[in-house]
């Protein structure tokens, strides 16, 4: 018996711990230095304060990404194959102690 499972990332709900909520389709763009300053492409946030006020004074970040996962097994020229569901959820403290407007 041969079972091939492939997992990709579908979306991702940022809670950015000021409030707001981001939605990305699928695991975004990977940052380079080529992109420099400038915003993403596919999925971004812009804090506009800093995070003096939060508990701690960080901004308490969590990262759900939801995972679609393809398998397949295969048994002397037959088999069965489906799709799953998997949902995981990652949480980061992140102090902001400085804003500037970058043109």
């Amino acid at each position: 018996m041969t079972v091939t499972a492939t997992a990709k990332v579908s979306k991702i709900v940022w809670t950015m711990g000021d409030g707001t909520t981001v939605t990305c389709a699928g695991p975004g763009t990977p940052y380079t230095a080529a992109a420099g300053k400038s915003d993403s492409p596919t999925c971004g946030h812009t804090y506009t304060r800093t995070s003096t006020h939060q508990p701690e004074s960080r901004y308490q970040i969590t990262a759900t990404s939801t995972w679609t996962i393809h398998w397949q097994t295969t048994i002397g020229g037959g088999g069965q194959n489906g799709q799953l569901t998997e949902t995981r959820q990652s949480q980061v403290l992140v102090p902001l102690v400085e804003l500037q407007v970058i043109n």
